[in-house]
């Protein structure tokens, strides 16, 4: 007798078919499956949903439509398929294949019409309709709880009839399991029996994690509070992602019962049973840089190479253009968001690659714009304030649910791979302050709170904001200034000062600024925003660069930066903090910054001397170049080439360096 549309064999058959069809062939992967030689493990396959709705549309409907009941037919259809692949490998080759017991399809979701809105919303759109479908979420995951042993199914044997059949645990009873009232046997025709005794030895188990995901705030709107969801990981789909990771999450919505409180309304959790968990971290997918846009950048320096500044320039405008000249804090800004390059040494220490911006100025000055505007140019990235944040907010901390510690990640944590702007760092109690540390510069946060000892990654650029205690006196360090300790000063690349001094002609071009932005009808600055990069092409070109380039240092790189550290550490100034080893640091990360920003992969003598030029806006008082003056005054020049030529040589001039380029000329 054929089995028919209503009967699960005649869909288990389709299913295997579709898995050992030759336009959709699985068997390389059921041949990967079956190489294996334990038995007892769980092992996914990977289904494309594009490559099923084009093969069958009733099955991928059905997937979609009955999920919790299809899956299950699925993975018993895998099962089969493997078996007959198994068969194969046993008669064609000598080596043992063993059977496996647990298979289970994995659904990808990507390219195909489940990426639509209804059936890919943000976590806080989630709704009652979408129960029961196969749902997909995208998010950050807050916290990762303990990986436990999970009762899957056991098995029961009906007094009357002597039948055995199979009881899962309720999901929506927080996995508990309750038996029937009647034999659930239906063959040949019910028995009626109410008498139910356990047979032996037929638990079966799974690894069991809980996550939970939070939809990211950068998608939100102001205002919005961010929204969760619990998220439940089952046999090899534990312990793939940590906290602060990015993820898609593909699989069946249902709810589960609160716990039952007296005189408390019982209410429905929702909670996503995970079919399929994508770790996204690196973020390509989401930025698509086509080869039309990188044709557009060679062009631009090739129409530039004769000039380069000046192209730099261009794209420096782009950066916080509502804001009217600040051209060294642009410049630090671009900078800072690009980095350096990563080392490792032969013995595993790391050096960081990633560069911390501290701005430092009176009230008014554009501070919070900048860290704003930073925000938007990351793929990745976390706004907090310092006077609402604590030491748990911005790395870890300990929550207890259920019963069980689990770890909530912080801002630095959430921020891991991306930016972290942190303003009003004044605000942030000293305790406080000093946890950040760590995250700074290991670029690691060692937790031990509440019996949970481990390590997170903040692989993180950190930029902070900050207003001077009171008037701000250049006679004093930095560190009475700013109420900041000078060891956690020394671990920002770029320390700038914007001092509000009263200068009538920086006043007069600043009104007028911003008077003519006031007028949309104006045309006078129509030649200068038409130059001026998009956000979006700006937000392209950085993680174009941080892509592609790792440049390396020159031998005229290498001596003008070792000649400007030992001209630094023979000095007496009130730097004294920062004139240290993770200078000499700071020099090559922004050299190579500057490098990238200037689309190449060699660091020259241009870019070691723009990054003195930055070390050097960051410090009160200059030890060798005496015309930077108030960073906030700095402005776009019209022929930058022309005025780094000048300021080339007055560097050189005082490391006295020109003696050694001349003997490096004549080895060539």
């Amino acid at each position: 007798m054929m089995a028919t549309a209503d009967d699960p064999e005649y869909w288990t058959q389709l299913m295997a078919t579709y898995l050992l069809h030759p336009e959709t062939d699985h068997s390389d992967q059921l041949r990967s499956i079956s190489s294996s030689p334990d038995f007892n493990l769980h092992f996914p396959l990977y289904i494309d949903f594009a490559e099923l709705l084009d093969y069958d549309p009733r099955i991928a409907h059905l997937i979609f439509s009955q999920s919790n009941t299809y899956l299950q037919l699925f993975d018993e259809a895998a099962l089969r398929t493997h078996r007959i692949v198994l068969g194969e490998m046993a008669g064609d080759e000598k080596n043992t294949v063993v059977e496996k017991k647990y298979i289970h399809v994995r659904i990808n979701i990507s390219g195909s019409p489940l990426e639509c809105p209804e059936t890919f919303p943000s976590i806080g759109r989630v709704r009652v309709q979408h129960r029961g479908i196969l749902l997909t979420l995208k998010g950050i995951v807050i916290r990762s709880g303990a990986i436990k042993m999970h009762e899957g199914e056991r098995k029961y044997m009906c007094h009357k009839c002597k039948n055995s059949f199979t009881v899962h645990p309720e999901v929506e009873a927080r996995n508990s399991i309750s038996l029937p009232s009647i034999c659930p046997i239906q063959k040949p025709k019910p028995c009626g029996g109410t008498k139910f005794q356990y047979v032996e030895n037929t638990i079966v188990c799974h690894d069991y994690q809980e996550i939970k995901v939070q939809e990211s705030t950068q998608v939100l709107g102001v205002g919005a509070i961010p929204r969760s969801i619990l998220v439940i990981l089952k046999d090899d789909l534990v312990d793939v992602v940590k906290a602060g990771d990015d993820v898609i999450v593909t699989g069946l919505l249902t709810a589960r019962w609160s716990p039952e409180l007296k005189d408390v309304r019982c209410d429905l959790d929702p909670v996503l049973i995970a079919n399929n968990v994508r770790r996204i971290n690196e973020l390509k997918s989401e930025i698509d840089i086509s080869d039309a846009i990188v044709m557009k950048f060679k062009q631009f320096w090739d129409h530039f190479k004769d000039t380069p500044l000046k192209g730099r320039n261009a794209i420096l405008r782009g950066i916080c253009p509502q804001i009217f000249g600040l051209f060294t804090v642009k410049l630090a800004v671009a900078l800072t968001l690009i980095g350096g390059v990563q080392h490792v040494d032969a013995s595993g220490t790391r050096v960081r690659g990633e560069s911390h911006l501290l701005l430092v100025g009176d009230p008014g000055t554009g501070k919070s714009q900048f860290l704003k505007f930073a925000a938007k140019l990351s793929n990745r990235s976390v706004i907090t304030t310092g006077l609402g944040s604590t030491s748990a907010g911005l790395t870890v901390t300990a929550v207890k649910d259920g019963g069980e510690w689990m770890l909530e990640a912080g801002a630095l944590v959430l921020a891991d791979g991306g930016l972290c702007c942190i303003d009003e760092f004044d605000s942030m109690r000293e305790h406080d302050r000093a946890t950040i540390h760590e995250a700074m510069e290991q670029q690691t946060i060692s937790v031990a709170k509440a019996g949970l000892v481990t390590t997170l990654s903040t692989k993180t650029t950190v930029f902070g904001a900050t207003n001077p205690k009171g008037h701000y006196d250049p006679d004093q360090p930095l560190s009475v200034n700013t109420t900041l300790s000078g060891p956690l000063l020394s671990r920002f690349d770029i320390v700038l000062v914007l001092l509000d001094t009263k200068n009538p002609e920086w006043d007069a071009v600043v009104s007028s600024h911003i008077l003519s932005e006031a007028e949309p009808d104006r045309t006078s600055n129509d030649e200068d925003l038409a130059n001026i990069w998009p956000l979006s092409t700006l937000k392209r070109y950085i993680h174009y660069l941080k892509e592609k380039f790792k440049p390396v240092l020159t031998r005229e790189a290498e001596t003008v930066i070792s000649s400007y550290y030992q001209l630094q550490r023979k000095s007496a100034t009130d730097n004294a903090a920062r004139t240290t080893v993770r200078m000499l640091e700071s020099l090559i990360r922004l050299a190579q910054a500057h490098a990238r920003l200037m689309f190449r992969n060699e660091v020259t003598r241009l870019d070691a001397v723009t990054a003195i030029l930055c070390i050097e806006s960051s410090m009160t008082t200059s030890a060798i170049v005496d015309c930077i003056g108030n960073a906030l005054h700095s402005n776009f020049t019209d022929n930058p080439d022309q005025e780094y030529a000048k300021q080339e040589r007055l560097i050189l001039e005082k490391l006295g360096c020109n003696d050694n380029f001349s003997d490096m000329n004549m080895e060539d």
